[in-house]
């Protein structure tokens, strides 16, 4: 990292394989329910879709499988067996996730989610995991026009939480997220998961993390040590 970084005043996180470990379920989930239909559904392909919006999932199993493929009933039997195995006790958070929640509490910085996952889901899996409550704003994809890689999620919690994009801080763990965090100006921490990094998303990522612990040690570097921030002086 360089000596120096600007100062960050908040803090947009993607949620799935990000905050919580829950694209292995998704993976897990998309094969059962594909199997149940008598559709076997290739890891690669089940990977292609981290971190798409649904309606973008949706057109991509339609090219895959062709127009006979049973979208609706397909897509109903993912969302219950993601519920299923979240309320089995499956669902658990990214290391470090509590650790840095409570740094950003401690320096008063606001924080946001802003996920391609429905409302429903992204409420389902936050209480399951214990954070419904551990953010300012919480943005899916029911709230925008546009999922990513199309800026409007990040750009509409930035602004949500009245920040400038220069002071504002994204992570995510794909690379969509991350071409949206990027189209919406912000520095964007990349902490792969399931997809790892790569020459483009090395290119527009402010700094490939292997987890959130060393997000904690960005603050440090762009804040100093946890303590409340200052207001943000205004012209």
């Amino acid at each position: 990292m360089t000596l120096t970084e600007t100062p960050v005043r908040a803090v947009v996180f993607d949620m799935d394989g990000l905050l919580l470990d829950s694209e292995r379920l998704a993976v897990e989930s998309l094969a059962l329910s594909g199997a149940e239909l008598g559709y076997e559904l290739p890891e690669e392909f089940r990977h292609s879709l981290i971190g798409m919006p649904a309606d973008r999932c949706r057109e991509l199993a339609v090219a895959a499988f062709g127009p006979e493929f049973p979208l609706d009933e397909f897509y109903a039997r993912h969302e219950a067996t993601i519920a299923r195995l979240v309320d089995a006790g499956r669902l658990t958070t990214k290391p470090g996730v509590t650790e840095l929640l409570d740094d950003l509490d401690r320096r008063g910085i606001p924080h946001a989610i802003a996920t391609s996952s429905g409302r429903d889901r992204t409420r389902h899996h936050l209480r399951a995991a214990g954070l419904l409550d551990r953010f300012d704003v919480i943005v899916t994809r029911q709230d925008v026009r546009h999922g990513k890689p199309h800026p409007e999620p990040y750009r509409t919690a930035t602004a949500a939480l009245g920040a400038a994009p220069k002071y504002t801080l994204a992570c995510e763990d794909s690379p969509n997220g991350l071409r949206a965090a990027h189209a919406a100006n912000l520095r964007c921490l990349l902490i792969p998961d399931l997809v790892p990094a790569t020459p483009e998303t090395t290119r527009l990522a402010h700094r490939v993390l292997p987890d959130l612990h060393h997000v904690r040690d960005y603050l440090t570097t762009a804040n100093g040590p946890a303590r409340r921030l200052a207001p943000e002086p205004t012209a």
